[in-house]
């Protein structure tokens, strides 16, 4: 399966025989048969990009494979990677940016490791020192248009990191208006402008913590 958030909604691409069946009535879901036709894939991004009628849509094919690579042909992909940083008072740090909470990520420069540029990103847009990574979480994918218009479809790798309880200075120059150490529990307590595919790295953090697979070992 493989997910991309359009307008903060999902766009599941998926093999037939696994297609994911809601359960809550109130949420609306599209499923769709793949006709082969890459032009089938675009008219439902398009109604994505232009309007929230549903709460997920789900392209399925029995040829699951090319199914993923047409979708992925229609966009110019840019990696990036981030970190989900805790402190040894186990808060997490997050930024405030463009009206939204966020986790401090940016893009992979060319011929740098994931991982380095995880740590880079994370200190240039925080000002922490001394950061460690000590697991691998997962990938978000998030799509939006540039200027010119260009279907851009950001792939996030995101790492567990760790150090001590320090303050922080928000980079400005990228719009970041905040960064702050939170606990899950304070961060949850009230409602907080949040994007999906954040809350589902967070989803993913706790799952991975407190099931018996634990996390990917990173070395």
């Amino acid at each position: 399966m493989y997910k991309i958030y359009i307008n903060d909604s999902p766009l599941i691409l998926c093999p037939t025989v696994k297609v994911p069946v809601v359960k809550n009535s109130d949420r609306k879901q599209l499923i769709s048969r793949y006709t082969g036709k890459t032009k089938f894939i675009l008219n439902h991004i398009d109604m994505m990009e232009k309007a929230d009628e549903y709460d997920e849509v789900i392209i399925h094919a029995e040829d699951y494979d090319t199914l993923k690579t047409d979708c992925l042909s229609l966009y110019k992909i840019i990696l990036a990677s981030g970190g989900l940083v805790l402190n040894d008072e186990g808060e997490i740090m997050f930024i405030f940016r463009r009206g939204f909470w966020d986790l401090p990520k940016g893009k992979i420069e060319v011929n740098e490791k994931k991982k380095k540029a995880a740590i880079r990103e994370v200190s240039e847009e925080t000002g922490l020192i001394d950061l460690s990574i000590l697991a691998k979480i997962g990938v978000s994918n998030h799509s939006y248009k540039n200027k010119s218009g260009k279907r851009i479809l950001k792939v996030s790798h995101w790492y567990l990191m760790n150090t001590y309880k320090q303050q922080a200075t928000p980079q400005t120059e990228e719009d970041i208006v905040k960064a702050e150490w939170i606990s899950l529990e304070a961060f949850y307590a009230k409602e907080r402008p949040v994007f999906s595919s954040i809350l589902e790295i967070l989803d993913l953090y706790q799952m991975k913590l407190s099931s018996e697979e634990n996390f990917e070992p990173y070395f």
